[in-house]
C-alpha cells in the first residue's frame, strides 16, 4: 500500500510551492484581510480507498521510555518556580501555575483505525476527548482520511454553534493530525515531503526555560527566558525581570538572541516600560505580553515599543484569528501550536496568511507533537522551539535528547530535525 502510495504522488502533477503573494501593505483595521489558500495537496484527485473504522482516545507512551530520575534541586524546568501568568493578581494562586490550572480533562491524544489496518496518532490540547468522543466520532466514521481538507471543513461547520475556539479546536486538531499521520502511512511518506519536501536541510532551534546554565553549555544560542514577575509585583519585580535579563546576556555573549515569554501576564504600560529597560541587552521578541483577546491592547502596545519585536499566538485560533491580529497590526511573529490552532490542515492556511505579508510563523512547542513536520516544509517558518529535559539526568537522558530530535550543532548553535519514518514518525505504543 505505502510504496502504491509512494508511486502516485511521485507521478502527481508538482506541489506548487508556497505563492509568492503580492504584499501591498497591511489591510486597515475594519477591512477584512484576505484569505490565501496553501499551496494545493497532491492527493485529493485519488482516494487513499481507505475508510475510518474506529476513534478511540489513548494515551501513548514512548516505545523507550527515558530513565526516570530527580531533577537538580532549584533547577527551573523541574517545575514550582514562579512565572508571571494571568492569575499572578491572586496571591494565593501567585506562585506556581499548577495552583490553578487544569489537573486532568481527559486523554489528548486519538487514535483513528481504517479498515486496511493503518492507524494514526494525532495529539490536541485540553478537554478534546470530550468533543471528541461525543460528537466528531460519528461524523468520522465511513469517511476516507484522506479527504482531510472536507473532514476538517465538516468539523468546524458543525461545531460552529459551540465552538470556534478553545477544546472544540483542541479537538479538530487532535483528528486532524491522526489523519495525516493515516495518509503519510499509506503514502509511505514523513508529512514534510507530502507538504512539498524540505525547505531546509536542518532547522534552527531556540531553548525555553530558565535554566541558563544548562542550555548555553549544551550549545543553544537562542534562548527564551520565562518573566518571573508581572505587575503585581511592582517596580522591584520589574527591575529582577531585567536583572535576569542582563545577566543572561552576559553569559551567552553578545551574538545569541534573548527572547521574553510573558505569558499573558502584562499590562501596556508594564510591558512598555520593561521593553525599555532591556534594551541595552538587545531582546530579540516579546511573547504574549498581553491577553490573547485584547488585539486594541497589542495594537497600541505596537505601536509604541520600537526596541524589539512583538510575538503571540500560542493561545490563538484557526485562520480567522490571526487574521485579526493582522488586521489590527497586533505582532511582528505569529506562534500558532498545531495541537491548538485547528491542526496541520488549519495550520497551512495560517502559514499561507502569514506569508502574504512576510511574517515568520515559529510554532509554539514547534518539536513536539507534529510541529516540526510544518517547520521543514515552510519557507516563513524559520526556528524550532525547544525544551530540554531537566538537569540532574544520567548521561542517558541528553544522549536520547540528541537522537530522538536529530540535534546538531553549527553557527546557529542547536539544530534538529524531525524523523524520516511515515506520518508524523511518532515512535510511540498505545495500549
Amino acid at each position: 500500500m505505502a510504496e502504491i502510495g509512494r508511486r502516485r504522488f511521485l507521478e502527481a502533477s508538482t506541489i506548487l510551492p508556497m505563492a509568492a503573494w503580492a504584499a501591498s501593505g497591511l489591510p486597515e483595521k475594519g477591512e477584512a484581510a484576505p484569505l490565501p489558500s496553501p499551496p494545493p495537496l497532491p492527493f485529493p484527485g485519488e482516494k487513499g480507498k481507505l475508510k475510518i473504522t474506529s476513534v478511540r482516545m489513548v494515551k501513548p507512551r514512548p516505545k523507550r521510555p527515558l530513565p526516570a530520575y530527580e531533577p537538580a534541586p532549584g533547577s527551573w524546568s523541574a517545575g514550582g518556580s514562579e512565572v508571571a501568568n494571568p492569575m499572578s493578581i491572586y496571591p494565593k494562586y501567585k506562585a506556581q501555575r499548577d495552583l490553578f490550572m487544569a489537573n486532568d480533562l481527559g486523554p489528548e491524544a486519538v487514535e483513528i483505525a481504517t479498515d486496511k489496518g493503518i492507524k494514526g496518532i494525532g495529539f490536541g490540547g485540553p478537554g478534546c476527548s470530550f468533543v471528541i468522543e461525543k460528537h466528531l466520532t460519528k461524523l468520522l466514521l465511513g469517511e476516507d482520511p484522506f479527504n482531510v481538507e472536507e473532514l476538517w471543513d465538516i468539523m468546524w461547520r458543525s461545531t460552529l454553534y459551540y465552538g470556534r475556539k478553545g477544546l472544540v479546536i483542541h479537538a479538530i486538531s487532535a483528528v486532524d493530525l491522526a489523519l495525516w499521520d493515516i495518509i503519510g502511512k499509506a503514502l509511505g511518506m514523513p508529512v514534510y515531503q507530502i507538504l512539498g519536501g524540505e525547505t531546509k536541510s536542518r532547522i534552527p532551534a531556540y531553548c525555553t526555560g530558565n535554566d541558563i546554565e544548562q542550555h548555553i553549555e549544551f550549545g543553544f544560542k537562542r534562548l527564551k527566558l520565562a518573566v518571573p514577575y508581572g505587575p503585581a509585583d511592582g517596580r522591584d519585580g520589574l527591575k529582577k525581570n531585567a536583572e535576569l535579563v542582563k545577566t543572561t546576556r552576559q553569559s551567552l555573549g553578545p551574538d545569541g538572541d534573548i527572547m521574553l515569554d510573558c505569558w499573558m501576564a502584562l499590562t501596556e504600560e508594564y510591558a512598555t516600560e520593561l521593553a525599555g529597560m532591556v534594551e541595552p541587552y538587545r531582546v530579540y521578541w516579546m511573547e504574549e505580553c498581553l491577553q490573547p483577546d485584547d488585539y486594541d491592547g497589542f495594537e497600541r502596545l505596537h505601536a509604541r515599543v520600537r526596541s524589539t519585536q512583538l510575538a503571540t499566538g500560542e493561545h490563538e485560533y484557526t485562520r480567522y484569528g490571526f487574521r485579526l491580529l493582522l488586521e489590527y497590526k497586533a505582532v511582528d511573529i505569529w506562534q500558532p501550536d498545531i495541537t491548538w490552532c485547528g491542526g496541520l490542515t488549519e495550520l497551512r492556511h495560517i502559514g499561507a496568511l502569514a506569508a502574504a505579508y512576510n511574517i515568520p510563523v515559529i510554532p509554539h512547542a514547534g518539536w513536539q507533537r507534529g510541529g516540526w513536520q510544518f517547520i521543514l516544509a515552510t519557507t516563513n517558518s524559520p526556528w524550532c522551539e525547544m525544551f530540554m529535559p531537566p538537569p540532574g539526568g544520567p548521561p542517558e537522558v541528553y544522549r536520547r535528547f540528541e537522537e530522538d530530535n536529530g540535534i546538531t550543532r553549527g553557527p546557529e548553535g542547536i539544530y534538529m530535525r524531525p524523523p524520516d519514518r511515515p506520518g508524523f514518525g511518532w515512535d510511540l505504543v498505545v495500549d
